[in-house]
């Protein structure tokens, strides 16, 4: 099977940009979004052979989720269960016969880490949530996990130690999250791979220059982590400050 998953910064700025055309061309089973900014109403996607399902904000023009699958669900689940944390449409669940997929927008915790008290809460329910699912069935989780993980996951490490993304916090709680039992897809295939990013500021020409950071993900539970073909970041996508990221899974 085969995924994607874009965090659009704007679905409607996107669909601008290019988006049907990589849409059409990735032909994937499944093609989750994050920070799609909509509310119900506000766009016609055209998608033959996809069901659409979408998590909106409550906040206008923030945020959001969706995802549009070919194949059909057996259930859908919006959010992690916290009515605290599930008012701005960050998490939408998938259940298969043989999987769950889920994809995720994790809240920044900002310039300052002024939102670090949510994010870990946030955090922490994500995780309970995920181990509760890997208890069923395997799970593929994607999106905007809003963390580089380890250095090699962004340019400049040194000079953003600390900085929303790359604090220690989040990093250690990027850590508990794969010990529960996850696979960061891209590291398994490419452990040593530098210079691969999935997003960059608009500022100081950082895409030019690849300076950039690897926050948008594929993991999937260890007892599949054989089975992954293919974990590609596609960054000649534009059309965002994200570029896509994709998995490709026998299952």
């Amino acid at each position: 099977m085969k995924f994607i998953s874009w965090n659009v910064n704007g679905l409607r700025a996107c669909m601008g940009k290019g988006f049907a055309d990589f849409f059409r061309e990735a032909d994937a089973d499944c093609f989750c979004l994050q920070e799609t900014k909509l509310q119900a109403g506000q766009i016609r996607m055209d998608l033959p052979g996809y069901r659409e399902y979408w998590n909106y904000a409550e906040k206008k023009g923030y945020s959001g989720t969706a995802i549009f699958s070919k194949p059909e669900p057996l259930s859908v689940t919006y959010g992690v269960g916290v009515p605290e944390l599930d008012t701005e449409g960050r998490l939408i669940t998938l259940e298969f016969d043989g999987f769950y997929l889920v994809t995720c927008y994790t809240p920044n915790a900002q310039r300052g880490l002024a939102r670090l008290d949510h994010r870990m809460n946030w955090d922490g329910a994500f995780r309970k949530y995920l181990a509760a699912l890997d208890q069923k069935k395997p799970v593929i989780v994607c999106g905007d996990l809003n963390v580089a993980h380890q250095e090699i996951d962004l340019k400049n490490p040194a000079s953003n130690r600390g900085s929303a993304g790359f604090s220690d916090e989040e990093r250690s709680s990027f850590t508990q999250l794969l010990e529960t039992g996850f696979t960061d897809t891209f590291r398994h295939l490419n452990p040593d791979a530098t210079g691969a990013y999935t997003w960059w500021s608009y500022m100081f020409n950082a895409r030019q220059n690849n300076a950039g950071w690897r926050i948008d993900y594929f993991l999937v539970s260890n007892r599949i982590a054989d089975k992954i073909k293919a974990a590609p970041i596609y960054s000649n996508i534009l059309g965002s400050d994200h570029c896509p990221v994709g998995l490709e899974i026998e299952l």
